[in-house]
């Protein structure tokens, strides 16, 4: 079977050229490695999840959902509760890094 698009559906829409330009402002999904000196670490864990760390204290997970960052927090991801959903990586961190303070 062959599909032929008609010469309409083949031109980039309005729509879809300012989504595909709103996709390329999105921050990047993998986040820089964390320093060396710093008190906060975070490691990839599966495919697009990375554990956080205080020292040797889980502060919880961050989950990469499409351009979308979800703090959840707990030592054990099955627990884990969500917390906030974020465009930057480092508001997620920051996110877990004050609820370990209260």
């Amino acid at each position: 079977m062959v599909l032929d698009m008609s010469p309409i559906a083949r031109k980039p829409s309005a729509v879809r050229l300012a989504t595909s330009d709103a996709l390329r402002q999105l921050p990047p999904r993998r986040p820089e490695p964390a320093r060396v000196e710093g008190d906060v670490r975070w490691e990839l864990v599966d495919v697009d999840r990375y554990e956080v760390r205080e020292g040797e204290v889980v502060l919880g997970y961050v989950d990469v959902v499409g351009a979308v960052f979800v703090a959840l927090s707990g030592p054990w991801y099955s627990a884990a509760v969500e917390l906030r959903q974020t465009l930057r990586f480092d508001e997620a961190i920051q996110t877990l890094r004050s609820t370990r303070r209260h």
